[in-house]
């Protein structure tokens, strides 16, 4: 006999609830028809004790319904402060859930203080069995360490399997500490989280303390590790979102207004309004990319923005712009994106076959994606984020230029991957296919939420005549009639008032429903994952980027055979001159004639190395900036671009060299051979002007303004050259910041030009002709000047790329 609210009870003949206050336990037998739980006794017949602070005064309501109870959050007007969540969906205070036997229920959602509320029914079999909590006892155990990963050794008990993609197969492990307790040690690619702080070393674990390992939550708890939690299920709270911006004029404009949105795992929820209305700002905004100047948005009770490397491997991105390389296989895409983001001990076929079939482009993986339709390349994006097997799923206008079967097409894949568990949000202009959506958040200009709830509801709402969402986009015009830009606004203000302040929906949907974070202190913002190993990253990079390099092979042809030809054209022009070799009699045009061929060998070098490279950063910056998001280091990025290029520099030197050594009678320098001065001078020459135009890749913005950049970089550095005009004062001191005045210089030294001056012999009455120029340092034969007009060169390669690492950091979102 148990005696609970006043009522004798007969144990085992009626339903119970049962609380676990991390190790407290409180049962409560259900014998009424209403049941209250709370910490105010005056309003609680299960009544739970004072020093339980997760649980509100009023916290919950029960009704009999049937043989079971239906559970209400809140006293029935307003919601608790904490929540009750069944697979992190909060129970409302309207709707409420119907409990079933063996259904467990938390209060709360931090797990280092949550409640977890079980309900059995004797009476009934247990429909919903949810698997239990897995537990390890460390207290006494005999076999060490501890392992935690994706796939632990076979037929270990100290183990416990943590399968996800992102897990590696042996991610971390706990071992016993000398001075008592135990430790945690790191042995993953994609870290591992104590405490919401990545960790990088060996790590005394304290009681309490939380470990993340991808999607999974571990809490260890009187020697006890307890997987709290499988990252099964991810909702969103946003709580009052203000954005605001600079103007062209300077002035202060709001583009999100208070924006408040609870979005539940699994939901399918659509952006909608008019152009301007701030959608792909909101949705950047909950994705945590973009700053707010007031309210936060929080992911499971965490702040996204302080904790985003804790959900970086869960959240999927799908931007306008295609993230994919044109000339790579379908196959191809997926294979590098999965080396790049997930452990190297993958099964990378069998993710990437089970991707393919996710999005159901099995027939074209091996086309590539240049040949594919608009619909078919949003599916590979997609299908690159799907990789990680994230819970949640941000795509910006994915149906933008379908047509009207292939944006239904998109729209059912979304909502089946939504079916899956997949909490997923769109920005969409497209309405013809919003039914299949759970929510949509309809904004007005200035950011305000006029409206957040089903679909169907939304006709109601706005009173339109027919309630056939045939006629959503109506909506629009709606909110968008006024003549004038102030009627516009307040017939949007008008909209948002009745919204907030008169409607069911808000209270059934946003208020009802929106959870607080997690009180937690502030931290930095995050820096980027871990991620795969920088050589790793620098090694699939290069691969890469060497694939898709030979695969264009006009550009490569071009880039490999522009310097040559119009070198040989030169030799063609001088009708077997010899500006270069040393004559038996020294003539006056002989050195200004080899200082101008000197000069087209400089010129064809920094054309070429411009040409080859001030496109290669701008061109995939979409990528990039997913990339980077995931995990993509800025080193592994630009040394990839630099290592490859360097390598297509030494062929573009070697054939350089080969044209001018068939084509020019060879001079004979005295302190190098001409042949190896010759190559390095090239080479030197390329690699300077190579970290150039990644530099200016990294700073443009389109390929526009890169392909107008090359007339910019290009003439400086014939007019600063030395050859076409003779410099002093301020413009030659400019002149050293230019590539080509020491490469000219040192193809100067090698020639020996001053050499080839002839010296004036006067004569009676005659005046001396001019020289063409006086000798000068600058083309010095000694080693001395040869070895800092290379160097210089080698310090432009290095400033370059230093100002090109620098620009690419700054892109950095978060």
């Amino acid at each position: 006999m148990t005696k609970t609210s006043g009522h004798t009870t007969v144990v085992g003949t009626h339903p119970y609830l049962e609380l676990n206050n991390q190790g407290q336990i409180q049962r409560f037998y259900l014998n009424q028809d209403t049941h209250t739980l709370g910490r105010d006794r005056t309003f609680s017949n299960l009544p739970i004790p004072p020093s339980w602070g997760v649980i509100s005064n009023r916290h919950a309501i029960l009704r009999k319904e049937g043989e079971d109870y239906r559970i209400f959050d809140g006293d029935g007007q307003r919601p608790s402060t904490n929540g009750i969540f069944i697979n992190k969906t909060r129970i409302n205070t309207s709707q409420g859930y119907l409990l079933q036997s063996g259904v467990q229920l938390e209060i709360g959602q931090d797990p280092r203080n949550y409640i977890l509320l079980t309900y059995t029914n004797p009476n009934r079999s247990q429909l919903t069995v949810q698997p239990s909590k897995q537990r390890l006892s460390l207290q006494g155990l005999r076999e060490w360490p501890v392992e935690l990963g994706r796939e632990p050794t076979p037929g270990r008990y100290a183990a416990i399997q943590l399968d996800a993609p992102t897990v590696s197969r042996l991610h971390a492990v706990i071992t016993p500490s000398p001075q008592g307790g135990y430790v945690l040690e790191d042995r993953s690619t994609n870290g591992t989280f104590l405490n919401e702080k990545l960790i990088n070393t060996s790590v005394p674990l304290q009681d309490g303390d939380t470990i993340r390992i991808g999607p999974f939550s571990l809490l260890l708890r009187q020697d006890t590790l307890e997987l709290v939690d499988r990252g099964n299920y991810i909702r969103l709270d946003a709580h009052r979102l203000v954005r605001q911006v600079k103007d062209k004029q300077g002035q202060t404009k709001t583009i999100l207004s208070h924006v408040s949105l609870p979005i539940e795992p699994g939901q399918f929820v659509a952006l909608v309004g008019g152009s301007g209305t701030g959608k792909s700002t909101l949705l950047k905004t909950l994705l945590g990319i973009e700053p707010t100047q007031e309210g936060g948005v929080f992911l499971n009770g965490d702040n996204l923005r302080q904790n985003f490397n804790l959900y970086r491997s869960q959240i999927g991105y799908v931007p306008q712009d295609d993230i994919v390389h044109p000339d790579l296989t379908v196959a191809e895409v997926l294979t590098y994106s999965c080396r790049l983001r997930l452990p190297p001990d993958t099964h990378v076929n069998a993710i990437v076959n089970r991707t393919l079939d996710q999005v159901k482009l099995e027939f074209v993986r091996n086309s590539f994606v240049r040949d594919l339709s608009g619909g078919q390349r949003k599916r590979v994006s997609i299908a690159v984020e799907l990789l990680a097997d994230p819970k949640l799923f941000f795509l910006d206008e994915p149906t933008s230029g379908l047509d009207p079967g292939l944006d239904k097409e998109m729209m059912q894949l979304l909502r089946e991957l939504a079916h899956q568990g997949r909490t997923i949000l769109l920005v969409t202009h497209a309405t013809a296919n919003i039914e299949v959506c759970d929510r949509i958040a309809f904004l007005g200009r200035g950011g305000h939420l006029c409206y957040f709830g089903p679909p169907q509801e939304a006709m109601d709402f706005f009173e339109m005549p027919s309630g056939d969402l045939k006629y959503f986009a109506d909506i629009y015009i709606k909110l968008d009639h006024g003549k004038t830009k102030s009627e516009n606004e307040q017939t949007v203000k008008h909209w948002t008032e009745k919204f907030l302040h008169h409607s069911a929906a808000y209270q059934s949907y946003i208020q009802a429903s929106l959870s607080p974070g997690k009180v937690t202190p502030s931290q930095p913002p995050p820096s980027s994952g871990s991620g795969s190993s920088p050589l790793n990253q620098l090694w699939l990079l290069s691969q890469r980027y060497l694939k898709l390099i030979l695969r264009d092979r006009l550009s490569l042809a071009l880039s490999l055979l522009t310097a040559p030809i119009g070198i040989g054209l030169i030799v063609l022009t001088l009708q077997g001159k010899t500006p270069l070799a040393e004559l038996d009699t020294l003539e006056i045009t002989q050195a200004p004639l080899a200082l101008r061929v000197l000069f087209i060998f400089t010129c064809a070098a920094i054309l070429v190395g411009l040409l080859s490279s001030v496109q290669e950063i701008v061109k995939e910056s979409s990528i990039y900036a997913r990339e980077r998001l995931v995990n993509l280091g800025i080193f592994p990025y630009l040394g990839s671009k630099f290592l490859i290029r360097s390598g297509l520099a030494i062929l573009q030197t070697l054939l350089i060299v080969m044209v001018i050594l068939v084509g020019f009678q060879s001079p004979n320098p005295e302190i190098i051979p001409w042949s190896i001065g010759l190559s390095l001078t090239t080479f030197l020459t390329l690699m300077a002007t190579l970290s150039l135009g990644l530099l200016v890749s990294a700073f443009v913005t389109n390929e526009t303004e890169a392909n107008n950049s090359l007339s910019l970089l290009f003439l400086p550095q014939i007019i600063f050259s030395g050859v076409l005009f003779e410099l002093t004062g301020f413009a030659r001191k400019l002149s050293w910041l230019t590539i080509s005045r020491w490469s000219v210089g040192a193809y100067g030294a090698l020639v020996d030009v001053n050499a080839m001056i002839p010296e004036q012999t006067p004569l009676p009455g005659i005046e001396p002709p001019p020289l063409p120029f006086e000798p000068t340092p600058v083309y010095d034969p000694t080693w001395d000047n040869l070895r800092l007009n290379w160097g210089i060169l080698c310090v432009h390669t290095v400033v370059y790329l230093a100002i090109a690492l620098w620009l690419q950091k700054r892109k950095d979102i978060l």
